[in-house]
């Protein structure tokens, strides 16, 4: 009986997108009929412009839900999916301005839903639910955060919980959140960890509770989703991970890269106790900016490294510092289920050739897929983490910050600055068509049935096969 439930809730589910990256975040849609070819003006069945964000679109039945900010109001809208026209729009005003990276926004996360209710976070202000007719339910205010570059990971649904990752460069936690009273039902300390950006994702083993796999600075770690206890970890990933997980068969698959942890860029500093004993001159037990030997200083931002921004560096500083500069990048495939620290036992293979910084890999038929700024495009074999094929995207040769999805036995992967490459999902992969959209395009396209939701800088599309009629000129649903 069980196993029927399960099996009749997934088959629900593949006609939304209800997360980032869709069903569990694996980034794959049952979708039949997506086009090859579209671009602002063929193939499009509506267009409706957009506040400024970042956030991908989410998709239940015939509404689509997204977020914007004009920096002083949060916005979270949701549109009819078969006219694009705005059926509601709630804002709250935003409690602070967080410090963020360029191309952060107030807008980056991306809300989840349980085919009822809507659950949107915004780092300026903190959780909120709707319905999906736009009634306020619940909102949770949460204080400011110490995050570098600004908080960005989404949440996700497990059972009744709310799961969100607040991955910072101090107090970093993981919290359980109510869906329906808005509590926070536990939180695991995570102050070991400093920034990151990574979404986390979901494992159910067959038998037992699920578990939430949580990559951070480091470390992956897995927690009950019952309890939020710490249940293993695996030492020995980057220093600040973006991409999100993908699960699939009790492995996880999850690529980290941050600037300096490719291979042969590594460099072992000395522990802080040695460090101090020569370089702390005015003996406060901390080492300021001048008091750092020159072989030793970091190459970027002081902030990055002094993480409680006392202008000094403390052990706990100096520690992370040190781990920074001696992490690795790596594309990883982690046997699930173990216990402890399963470093040494339960990673199946490492691959670190041209690895992409923010987009997550997609696993479809058999196949991992890669791509990275520089329109470089890798696929690889999930069980020996050996490349099949590794190439340039030739007339997108430039920045990628949006996860590529799938569909109907092709890959989809969005640029920074508007090309939508469709290439065909094989080992053996290629380009079927560049289309440009002559604007920017950060949120990850959402794709249910035969229809294709594409958010650029300034509205959102949808993506539809126009038989007989291509070239056609789109309807327009304006925001209102």
């Amino acid at each position: 009986m069980r196993a029927l439930l399960i099996l009749f809730q997934t088959a629900a589910w593949t006609a939304d997108w209800p997360q980032f990256r869709g069903v569990d975040g694996h980034g794959v849609a049952s979708g039949s009929r997506v086009p090859v070819h579209f671009s602002p003006a063929s193939n499009v069945q509506w267009r409706t412009e957009l506040p400024p964000g970042k956030s991908s679109p989410v998709i239940f039945g015939k509404r689509l839900c997204l977020t914007g900010s004009d920096a002083i109001k949060l916005t979270t809208l949701c549109l009819d999916t078969e006219s694009g026209r705005v059926l509601w729009s709630q804002s709250v005003e935003a409690r602070r301005k967080e410090n963020r990276h360029v191309l952060n926004h107030p807008a980056s996360p991306t809300p989840v839903g349980d085919g009822k209710n809507l659950y949107v976070f915004f780092s300026d202000f903190g959780l909120i639910s709707y319905t999906l007719d736009g009634a306020e339910r619940w909102r949770l205010p949460m204080e400011p955060f110490s995050n570098l570059h600004g908080m960005a990971a989404s949440p996700i649904l497990v059972g009744g919980k709310i799961i969100l990752a607040l991955d910072q460069d101090t107090s970093a936690h993981l919290l359980a959140i109510g869906k329906d009273s808005g509590r926070v039902l536990w939180k695991a300390d995570r102050s070991d960890f400093t920034h990151s950006f990574s979404v986390p994702a979901v494992y159910r083993p067959v038998k037992g509770p699920a578990e939430i796999v949580m990559p951070g600075a480091y470390q992956m770690t897995g927690y009950s989703a019952e309890t939020g206890e710490k249940l293993w970890w695996l030492r020995g990933l980057t220093w600040q991970p973006k991409s999100a997980p993908v699960v699939a068969d009790g492995i996880a698959y999850f690529n980290g890269w941050a600037p300096g942890g490719d291979q042969g860029q590594q460099r072992d500093l000395p522990p802080f106790e040695q460090v101090i004993r020569t370089a702390d001159l005015d003996g406060d037990g901390k080492l300021s900016q001048s008091e750092v030997p020159p072989d030793l200083r970091h190459s970027g931002s002081w902030g990055a490294i002094d993480l409680d921004h006392d202008d000094k560096l403390s052990a706990r500083d100096w520690s992370f510092y040190r781990a920074r500069r001696a992490a690795r990048n790596a594309l990883l495939a982690v046997r699930l289920g173990g216990r402890g620290d399963v470093t040494a036992s339960h990673v199946l293979w490492r691959f670190d050739k041209s690895l992409p910084d923010v987009p997550c890999p997609l696993l479809y038929r058999d196949v991992l897929y890669l791509v990275r700024t520089g329109g470089i495009f890798t696929t690889v074999n999930p069980k020996t983490g050996e490349a099949f094929k590794q190439g340039r995207l030739n007339g997108a040769l430039e920045g990628y910050y949006a996860s590529p999805v799938a569909a109907d036995g092709k890959i989809y992967a969005a640029s920074e600055h508007g090309k939508v490459v469709v290439l065909k999902a094989e080992a053996e992969w290629e380009v079927l068509a560049v289309n440009d959209f002559g604007e920017d395009i950060y949120a990850t396209p959402a794709i249910v049935g035969d229809r294709m939701y594409l958010r650029t800088g300034s509205a959102v599309y949808c993506i539809r096969e126009k038989i007989g009629s291509r070239g056609s000129t789109p309807s327009a649903g304006p925001v209102q």
